[in-house]
């Protein structure tokens, strides 16, 4: 289908390690032309004038939840992936522990068709492993699908892999790239045994980094890259919340020679146990958010390179599920609609420059997936970018929330940042709040 064209004028762009001020011309999908200064070939052209906003790659989010098919009363496809336009997330990586579970190449066909028939954003998605299904894993193919997930610690149904056989022979057998949720289940079991020996059900959250504590993410993350490294195995560890983990990951390396690569949560990086008197169950994740010593460790080894990529985990459940005792309110929240302008903060009170934001967010994803034509912006590049304001404050409420579950962990915060526009795949899909009837989405290929 012919697009109109789009011509950016004025942006501070963001991209490769540095900013410049300049034009973007985007034709078909795809970015055309990049230069200080790009004149309109025609009276068609939409002009959007970027004065003092900054241009961005879409950013990549290799993790979320968006709960379908099975789980539809706390989120679907179609509503996550609008709140992650809004958000400035232009692609996303889903997660196989929907209902059926992505553990079959059938099943994993019918989330793909799902997301070719509602997504508002790029998509792929994950294939499961279970301690019994090898055969399928050794299906996939990895040219059309993002990678695998095995999860190391507690999940739903049979997703907890928990044999090391099983375990050897999958990091032995698939050229997959494999990511992991690591957290010891023996110790979380034992923990969290001596808890409700003493409070029942009802558990203070406080106590939940306890539970599921430093050690036990620990034991399991050195295992599986023990593993990674004794099989030769491409492995990716998901959300990583301690200092102690710190150590096992390196920055000797540029991200395209890594074999074992890191990535940390938005919500890692902004709450820690300090929070959990005001915020309750709306900050039980799992890994746990853990103390403010734990969360600068993983600011320093985010800006040293040890972590490469900053992810959601977006994972939402709905306030009467987050609303019960602590042994059955389950752990996760939504995200992808306030990560990048949370990030923003950061980078306000200096945390984090905006090139690293770009660079842990758009870039690395792309690189660490291997996604096509995506992440940067370059010619011949899929147009997928986004302009931010820095100074267009505005508050979190329940009113300018977008996801299906209605709530945000962070309602009542002010940000400093806003995004105004969202351009995929050259389409002008969001503006000031307002979203096009265009479905632009694409699936995401890899170049394997």
């Amino acid at each position: 289908m012919q697009q109109k064209s789009i011509l950016i004028k004025n942006a501070r762009i963001v991209n490769e390690g540095k900013i410049i001020e300049g034009d973007v011309l985007i034709e078909n999908q795809f970015i055309t032309e990049i230069s200080e200064s790009i004149s309109a070939k025609n009276g068609d052209t939409q002009v959007i004038d970027a004065e003092n906003k900054f241009l961005l790659p879409g950013m990549i989010d290799d993790q979320v939840h968006f709960r379908e098919p099975g789980l539809t009363h706390k989120a679907n496809i179609a509503t996550e992936s609008k709140a992650a336009i809004a958000g400035g997330i232009t692609s996303f990586i889903e997660m196989p522990n929907t209902v059926p579970q992505a553990t079959t190449i059938e099943k994993l066909k019918d989330k793909f068709q799902i997301a070719a028939e509602t997504s508002y954003a790029n998509y792929s998605f994950m294939f499961g492993g279970t301690n019994d299904n090898l055969d399928e894993i050794l299906k996939v193919d990895s040219k059309n699908v993002a990678g695998l997930k095995l999860f190391l610690g507690s999940s739903t149904g049979n997703m907890l892999v928990d044999n090391p056989e099983v375990l050897e022979k999958i990091f032995s057998s698939t050229d997959l790239l494999i990511s992991v949720h690591c957290e010891d289940e023996e110790t979380i079991r034992k923990n969290t045994k001596k808890f409700v020996d003493k409070y029942g059900d009802d558990i203070p959250v406080k106590y939940h980094p306890v539970i599921r504590s430093a050690e036990a993410c620990y034991l399991s993350s050195s295992k599986a890259i023990e593993l990674a490294k004794k099989t030769g195995a491409r492995l990716h560890v998901f959300h990583l919340s301690t200092a102690k983990e710190m150590g096992l990951f390196s920055n000797k390396r540029p991200l395209k020679d890594k074999k074992i690569t890191a990535e940390v949560c938005i919500h890692h990086l902004w709450f820690s146990d300090e929070d959990y008197d005001q915020k309750g169950t709306l900050i039980k994740w799992n890994p746990a958010v853990k103390s403010s010593t734990d969360r600068a460790a993983l600011w320093k080894a985010l800006l040293e390179d040890r972590i490469d990529v900053i992810a959601t985990d977006h994972a939402p459940h709905t306030l009467d599920e987050k609303s019960n005792p602590y042994t059955k309110a389950p752990s996760g929240g939504p995200l992808v609609q306030h990560a990048v302008v949370a990030l923003m903060e950061a980078y306000h009170h200096k945390q984090i420059s905006l090139e690293k934001i770009v660079e842990k967010m758009a870039h690395n994803p792309a690189i660490l997936f291997q996604i096509e034509k995506r992440g940067f912006i370059r010619k011949g590049y899929y147009a997928d970018l986004i302009l931010v304001d820095p100074h267009n404050p505005w508050t979190v409420t329940k009113d300018n929330i977008l996801y299906k579950c209605g709530w945000s962990p962070f309602e009542g915060t002010t940000f400093k940042s806003r995004i105004t526009h969202t351009i995929l795949n050259g389409s002008l899909v969001y503006h000031n709040a307002q979203f096009s009837k265009q479905n632009a989405a694409m699936r995401l290929t890899f170049e394997r």
